[in-house]
C-alpha cells in the first residue's frame, strides 16, 4: 500500500523491519509448528490418497448437502461422493468402501484434514487394523493438502458452470463432473487420470459423432497432391 504512493531507497527492507518490531503483528501472525516436509512420491495408482469434504452446499431433493472428495496422488484421479452432514464416521466409512475400496482397493496412506469424523475412535481404529497410515494436514494450514485443495476449487468452478437453475439437483451432476475432471489432462502429468490408471482415454460424445465426408473434402487433398508431385524435381 505504501508503494502505491511513496518511494524511498531500501523501502521493502524498512517495512519488513517495522513489521518485525510490531508486537501486535507478531501475536496476530500464525506460525506453523515444525518444518514443512514434502509427501513421498507414490509408486502406483491409488496407493496414496487424500480425502476432504466440501460443505456449504444447498440440500438437494435427496437430502445431500456436502461432498466427499477423494483424490489419488499418483494419477490425480478424483471421485466425488454426495453425503449428508449427519453422516457419522461409520456411515462415511461405508460410503468409502462402496465407492473407493471396491474399485481401487485399500490405500497404503491417506491424507486427511482434522475433521471430527476423521478423529473419531472408530475411524482411527478401523484404518489402523487395515494397516493404512493416516496423515493429518496441519491445523490452520489446509494448503499442506494441496492436491485436494486444488481439486476442490476445480469442482466448485465446474458446479457453478453446470448447476445454473438446478441448484437443488447438483448431486445428480456429480457423475458428469467426475468424468469431465478425470478425462481432462493434468498439468502435472500431461495425461488424463483415466489414461494414467487405465492406459487409455474413454470415449466421449465427440468420439461417437459420425464424420460427414463430402465430395469437395475428398477431392481437395487429391488436387493438392497432384500439384505437389508436379513441382517435385526429377
Amino acid at each position: 500500500m505504501l508503494k502505491d504512493h511513496y518511494y524511498w531507497p531500501k523501502m521493502s527492507k524498512d517495512m519488513a523491519h517495522f513489521v518485525k518490531r510490531c508486537s501486535i503483528c507478531q501475536h496476530a501472525t500464525s506460525h506453523a509448528q515444525g518444518l514443512y516436509s514434502s509427501l513421498p512420491v507414490p509408486q502406483g495408482p491409488w496407493e496414496d490418497v487424500s480425502l476432504d469434504f466440501i460443505t456449504g452446499s444447498l440440500r438437494t431433493q435427496r437430502h445431500k448437502d456436502f461432498i466427499m472428495v477423494v483424490v489419488d496422488w499418483f494419477s490425480k484421479m478424483a471421485q466425488f461422493i454426495a453425503c449428508h452432514t449427519t453422516n457419522d464416521a461409520s456411515l462415511i466409512t461405508n460410503l468409502y468402501f462402496k465407492k473407493i475400496v471396491r474399485l481401487h482397493g485399500i490405500s497404503r496412506s491417506m491424507v486427511l484434514d482434522r475433521d471430527t469424523k476423521f478423529l473419531s475412535h472408530f475411524w482411527l481404529t478401523l484404518w489402523r487394523k487395515f494397516g493404512t497410515h493416516l496423515k493429518f494436514s496441519t491445523t490452520c494450514h489446509p494448503q499442506t493438502d494441496g492436491q485436494t485443495e486444488v481439486t476442490n476449487r476445480t469442482l466448485g468452478t465446474l458446479l457453478r458452470v453446470l448447476v445454473k437453475k438446478r441448484i437443488k439437483g447438483w448431486d445428480e451432476l456429480l457423475p458428469h463432473l467426475e468424468f469431465t475432471f478425470n478425462r481432462a489432462p493434468s498439468k502435472a502429468t500431461s495425461l488424463s487420470p483415466f489414461q494414467v490408471v487405465c492406459g487409455y482415454n474413454p470415449q466421449t460424445p465427440l468420439d461417437l459423432v459420425p464424420i460427414l465426408i463430402t465430395p469437395n473434402s475428398v477431392g481437395r487433398p487429391r488436387r493438392e497432391q497432384r500439384r505437389f508431385k508436379s513441382c517435385t524435381p526429377k
